[in-house]
C-alpha cells in the first residue's frame, strides 16, 4: 500500500519514467509520511467560543453555523466572499468547491498564494517532462530546482549530464543547475527582459536555440520581483525560439489541477493579493481558506496579517492547525493526502491518481464532501453526493479534464490534460526603476527544509531548517563593514529587520539573498507584493 501511493507521488510531483532513490527522497523531505497520523492533526470540527478560544464541535453544528456566515455575507454582496487555496486537495475537491463558488456567485477565489505565475501561462504551447530528456536547449527561467523541485531538478541535470541537451540558466543568482549549464545568464532583478533581448545578439546562442525542440522551464524566480517581470521574461524567449514549449513549475503540488477546475479569479474577481487587501480594508465579510495559510506562505507579511485581521468571519477547512486558521471562527478537518481517493494534476499536466491508503483520522472529511454539504446547507444543490459522481461530473464539465474519462490510463502512467487554444505573449518592457548604487536588490525565494508545516510537523525533518540571513556576494561584505557572521541592519521601504550576514559566490554583486519561511526573523516583513522590485539598505550595527 504505501509502496503504491510513493508511486503515485512520483507521477504527482511530475517524475515519468525515471527510476527514484526513495530514501534520498524521503531524507529531502518532499515526501513525508510520518505526518499522516500525527498527534497534532485536526480530528474534529472547531468553533470559536464566547471567550475566542476554539472548541470541538460536531459537524452538524459547524456546517449549520458556517452556513449561516455565508448566507450573511452573501446578503451584502458576492463579492464580500472570498477563496483562498484548493492546491492542497485532490483535482476533485478542487472542482467541488469551485462549483459551490459559482453556485454562490463567488468570483474572488485564488489557489495560488500571491507566489505564482498568471493563469495565462498554462495556455501556452506546453512541455511535458518528457520532453526534457530530448530537448536541444533547456532554458531556466525558474527557480532553484534543486531546492524547490528536486526530483525535476535529478530530471534535468541528468539530461544534461548526458549531454542530450544545452541547459541556458537565466536567474539573478547560481542555482544547484548552474555547474552544469551550457551558458548562463545572472541578471539583476527587473532588468531579466532586457538581458534576453541583448542575448538574441549572441550568434551561438541563436544558433543553438535553432538548432532543434526548445524546452522552457518557467518559475518565478524571486518573490521580491513582480509575476508580470517572469511574463516579459518568457515572452522574450518565445520571441527568439517561437517553436518552443513551456514548463510551468510551481512549488504547491497541485496548482495546476486546482487552476484547471476552477479556483483561480473569474469575471475580474480578485487574486489573492487582492481578497487580502480588501480584507483589510474591511470589505470581506467572509473568507475561506482552503488549506491555505496566509500568515505563513504570502510572500507580503504584512499584507497577510491586515488582511487576515479585517476578515469579519473565517472559515478554514484544514489537517492542521495554522497561524492561519487557529484566528478563524470555524475550522473543519479535512482528510489529507492518502486517506481519500481522487486525481491530481502535476507540473505538465498530468493527471493520474490518489489512492486512498489509510483512513481519515478522527472525523475528517475529503475536501469536495465539505463543499457538497455547505452546498446542501445554503440551499444549493451540486448535483453530486458521491466521490463517482463528482469525478463523472468534473471531466464532463471541465474540458481540459475530459482526457481522465480513460480510467485505465489515469491509474497507470496518468493522461495530459486537454490544452485550449495556445495563445501569444505580448512582449514589454519590466517598469523598474534603476537601483541606488548604495542598496542592494533583494532575491528571495524557498530552501528545500523550512518551516512549512509538514516539516515542523515530522520529527525527523523539523530540525533541518536553518535560521534566516542575508546572504550576499563576498565582494560587497567589505562595503557593508561588518563580518560574516556578524548581525546586521536590513531595511526596506516597509521594515527593518536584524538578520545575520553570510556570503556566497553563487550571489550576484548588488544583490542579496534572503531565503523565505526559514528560523527567526521573518523576512517576509521586508516585502511589498505591490512592488515591481525591492530594493535594500544593509548596514553594520552601530
Amino acid at each position: 500500500m504505501v509502496q503504491s501511493s510513493r508511486d503515485e507521488l512520483v507521477r504527482y510531483q511530475g517524475v515519468d519514467s525515471q527510476p527514484v532513490n526513495w530514501g534520498w527522497l524521503c531524507d529531502k523531505g518532499r515526501f513525508n509520511f510520518e505526518s499522516i497520523n500525527s498527534k497534532d492533526r485536526l480530528t474534529t470540527p472547531l468553533i470559536k467560543d464566547a471567550s475566542g478560544n476554539l472548541s470541538a464541535t460536531s459537524w452538524s453544528v459547524a456546517i449549520d453555523s458556517a452556513a449561516r456566515m455565508l448566507r450573511t455575507a452573501l446578503l451584502s454582496s458576492p463579492q464580500s466572499v472570498a477563496i483562498i487555496g484548493g492546491a492542497r486537495g485532490t483535482n476533485e475537491d478542487a472542482f467541488a468547491w469551485a462549483q459551490l463558488a459559482d453556485a454562490l456567485g463567488v468570483d474572488a477565489r485564488d489557489s495560488q498564494l500571491a507566489d505564482g505565475l498568471p493563469p495565462q501561462v498554462f495556455s501556452l504551447p506546453q512541455a511535458t517532462i518528457a520532453d526534457i530528456d530530448t530537448a536541444k536547449t533547456i532554458i531556466l527561467l525558474a527557480p532553484d530546482l534543486k531546492e524547490e523541485l528536486p526530483v525535476l531538478y535529478l530530471r534535468v541535470r541528468h539530461a544534461a549530464s548526458k549531454r542530450t541537451g544545452r541547459v541556458v540558466e537565466v536567474s539573478p543568482r547560481a542555482t544547484g543547475l548552474a555547474g552544469k549549464a551550457w551558458k548562463k545568464v545572472h541578471v539583476e532583478p527587473g532588468k531579466t527582459a532586457a538581458a534576453l533581448r541583448a542575448l538574441a545578439t549572441d550568434a551561438a546562442f541563436t544558433a543553438q536555440v535553432a538548432s532543434g525542440s526548445v524546452v522552457v522551464i518557467v518559475g518565478r524566480m524571486n518573490l521580491a520581483e513582480s509575476e508580470e517581470s517572469v511574463v516579459h521574461a518568457l515572452a522574450e524567449v518565445l520571441h527568439m525560439a517561437p517553436q518552443a514549449t513551456v514548463l510551468p513549475v510551481l512549488r504547491r503540488g497541485n496548482v495546476r489541477g486546482a487552476i484547471t477546475a476552477g479556483l483561480t479569479p473569474r469575471n475580474g474577481g480578485k487574486s489573492t493579493a487582492e481578497i487580502l487587501e480588501a480584507a483589510a480594508s474591511g470589505k470581506i465579510e467572509c473568507l475561506i481558506l482552503l488549506g491555505a495559510d496566509p500568515l505563513s506562505d504570502v510572500p507580503d507579511a504584512d499584507l497577510a496579517r491586515r488582511g487576515i485581521s479585517g476578515a469579519r468571519n473565517i472559515i478554514a477547512i484544514d489537517t492542521f492547525i495554522t497561524q492561519s486558521s487557529a484566528l478563524a471562527d470555524i475550522v473543519l478537518p479535512a482528510a489529507a493526502y492518502g486517506e481519500k481517493e481522487g486525481t491530481t494534476t502535476n507540473l505538465e499536466g498530468r493527471i493520474s491518481n490518489v489512492a486512498q491508503s489509510i483512513t481519515p483520522v478522527g472525523t475528517a472529511r475529503p475536501d469536495w464532501m465539505i463543499a457538497v454539504e455547505l452546498g446542501t446547507a445554503t440551499s444549493h444543490d451540486l448535483g453530486f453526493a458521491s466521490y463517482n459522481e463528482v469525478h463523472t461530473a468534473m471531466i464532463s464539465r471541465v474540458g481540459e479534464f475530459a482526457p481522465a474519462v480513460d480510467t485505465h490510463a489515469v491509474e497507470h502512467d496518468g493522461v495530459i490534460v486537454a490544452h485550449p487554444a495556445p495563445i501569444t505573449l505580448a512582449r514589454a518592457d519590466a517598469a523598474s526603476n534603476e537601483r541606488n548604487s548604495y542598496d542592494y536588490r533583494a532575491v528571495v525565494s524557498r530552501k528545500l527544509y523550512d518551516n512549512a508545516i509538514g516539516t515542523a510537523k515530522s520529527p525527523s525533518l523539523a530540525t533541518l531548517a536553518t535560521s534566516a540571513a542575508v546572504i550576499v556576494n563576498p565582494l560587497d561584505v567589505p562595503r557593508i563593514g561588518a563580518q560574516v557572521g556578524e548581525s546586521v541592519r536590513v531595511t526596506s521601504q516597509r521594515a527593518t529587520l536584524v538578520l545575520l550576514l553570510q556570503e556566497s559566490v553563487d550571489v550576484l554583486r548588488g544583490t542579496a539573498w534572503l531565503p523565505i519561511n526559514l528560523g527567526g526573523s521573518d523576512v517576509r516583513e521586508l516585502l511589498d507584493v505591490t512592488k515591481d522590485v525591492i530594493d535594500l539598505k544593509i548596514e553594520k550595527m552601530s
